[in-house]
């Protein structure tokens, strides 16, 4: 098994897994992967807003009345490894919390809408750099916003080398602790044709260390999905598929992946009861 860390060392500059950034930064000369989000941020190798930048949204939880019960927000929506990063995570992200990604409008205006945080690579190249390994992911936004959730999902991309497929697999490999997350992912993505794999092997695929940012949730568990290349692709419009043009070029594919990820949200939340 191909480590996910090596494979983005070397493919750093793919413009697949990078994209074009929005500014036309390279990347800096770097040490060993950042030892967590901490590390990176106090590391003066790197400036935010300029190399990586961090986008996030905790809604307001209004209960002032002594009869009436405000809605609790039972999930979170993340993408550690953003913008250049994991190319195309960033825009699932905030389509599946219920946001346009290209406006931020709530998508469909109904709702319903999710927690978000997400740390993204803006580099011109070389974002892979940036990557901080799941279990390390100490971010402080990220880590309250889990750890107030019933359920996280946390959105990865790989290879397929690193899923343990075939050469060119579009494929959606379902991760994390909570077995009924995972089932209603894999029901959901395989009634609309996605194929989807129980992740299985080393962790940072499979997503089974309680210290992985998507199992740090009230219930000690959650969900993973880790996207291979070609599926991610598939979703933006040919030679659009960039930081600066993935938000208003997605494809119907895209859309398609959001609604089956989000019904299988509305599913695990609603065996959910809140006292």
């Amino acid at each position: 098994m191909i480590r996910r860390r090596t494979l983005l060392t070397a493919l750093a500059t793919s413009p697949v897994l990078s994209g074009v950034a929005v500014t036309t930064t390279a990347t800096p000369a770097a040490a060993a992967e950042p030892a967590s989000n901490t590390a990176l941020y106090a590391d003066p190798t790197w400036t935010e807003g300029v190399h990586w930048g961090r986008r996030s949204r905790r809604h307001l939880i209004d209960d002032q009345s002594r009869t009436d019960r405000a809605p609790f927000l039972r999930s979170t929506v993340i993408a550690p490894h953003g913008g250049g990063i994991e190319g195309g995570t960033s825009e699932l992200c905030l389509a599946i919390a219920g946001y346009d990604p290209a406006d931020l409008a709530p998508t469909p205006v109904a709702g319903p809408v999710h927690d978000f945080w997400m740390f993204e690579g803006l580099m011109s190249s070389g974002n892979g750099a940036l990557h901080v390994t799941s279990t390390h992911c100490d971010d402080t936004i990220a880590r309250s916003l889990c750890a107030g959730s019933l359920n996280a999902l946390s959105l990865h991309g790989c290879s397929p080398e690193q899923a343990g497929l075939e050469s060119g697999a579009a494929a959606v490999l379902i991760g994390g602790l909570n077995p009924t997350f995972r089932q209603y992912l894999l029901e959901e993505f395989t009634a609309v044709g996605i194929r989807a794999v129980t992740a299985s092997g080393e962790e940072e695929i499979a997503g089974i260390s309680p210290d992985n940012i998507c199992n740090r949730t009230l219930l000690g568990m959650g969900a993973q999905l880790e996207m291979t290349t070609a599926l991610r692709t598939a979703m933006f419009t040919p030679g659009k598929n960039t930081i600066a043009d993935r938000a208003t070029n997605l494809l119907p594919s895209f859309w398609t992946f959001t609604a089956a990820t989000r019904r299988a949200i509305d599913r695990v939340e609603a065996g959910q009861t809140v006292l």
